[in-house]
């Protein structure tokens, strides 16, 4: 099993959406590294299985509801007092896939527009203060390498992380001044029980066209998360980092 070789001993790390998939394996591997962690998600039960085995506090958050996350973000600062890094992995991902953008269904649109865009900045908003008070704050986004290459019949989810790795930018940009990096990473498919229901044919389109061949578990990409979050990575502020074995190309 790949492990971050970052050390995030002593900062204490918020998780989106880590009751299963990559968030469960960031857990994971960041326990490992020495971070206090905060781990978030809709699925209380899950996300309490996945802080018994991380370790760290597990909490309840929707991203579709402005007050739960302000919840969470005010517990936080009660609790822990401080906040070095946000990974802002949490998205509707499941079953928004698999229709051409003529049939897409205008409340699933809007759904997973609040979810994976709204969510995202009312996190980053609500978490801002702690990661500027902490001298050295980081965010790390969660998109998608379908936003850099177009994939099709996913539009509404497609879009929700090209919006995503926009506001990685100009968060990147108005954050800066106060020494807080935000940067984003954007997989491929990965190899998770979130992508069960992903045809076969696209799985292979990914690894037969990777400059790596094959298929990209979770685990390969917690080390390159790891890094964003720690003291080093602050030159790479505002950067999109597609982090899919070779899939596409940042040029």
């Amino acid at each position: 099993m790949t492990q971050p070789a970052v050390s995030l001993d002593g900062r204490t790390i918020l998780i989106t959406g880590a009751a299963r998939g990559l968030g469960r394996e960031i857990a994971l591997a960041f326990a490992r590294t020495g971070a206090r962690l905060v781990l978030a998600d809709i699925d209380l039960g899950a996300v309490t299985e996945t802080a018994r085995q991380a370790g760290g506090r597990a909490v309840a958050v929707d991203l579709d509801d402005p007050g739960s996350i302000t919840d969470l973000a005010e517990g936080i600062a009660a609790t822990e007092g401080v906040l070095h890094g946000l990974v802002n992995n949490a998205a509707l991902a499941t079953n928004v896939g698999g229709m051409g953008f003529e049939e897409i269904d205008l409340d699933l649109w809007d759904r997973v527009m609040r979810i994976n865009v709204r969510g995202t900045w009312l996190m980053t908003r609500a978490c801002a203060p702690m990661l500027r008070a902490s001298g050295s704050g980081r965010v790390v986004n969660v998109a998608s390498d379908t936003a850099l290459w177009g994939a099709p019949r996913l539009l509404s989810y497609t879009a929700s992380k090209g919006a995503v790795m926009a506001m990685t930018r100009s968060l990147a940009r108005e954050l800066g001044p106060d020494r807080v990096g935000v940067t984003c990473v954007a997989p491929g498919i990965l190899t998770t029980e979130s992508t069960d229901y992903v045809p076969a044919a696209r799985h292979q389109l990914y690894g037969d066209g990777r400059a790596v061949p094959g298929p990209q578990s979770p685990q390969e990409i917690t080390g390159t998360i790891a890094f964003l979050l720690s003291d080093a990575a602050l030159t790479l502020t505002g950067q999109v980092l597609p982090v899919n074995n070779g899939f596409v190309f940042n040029g």
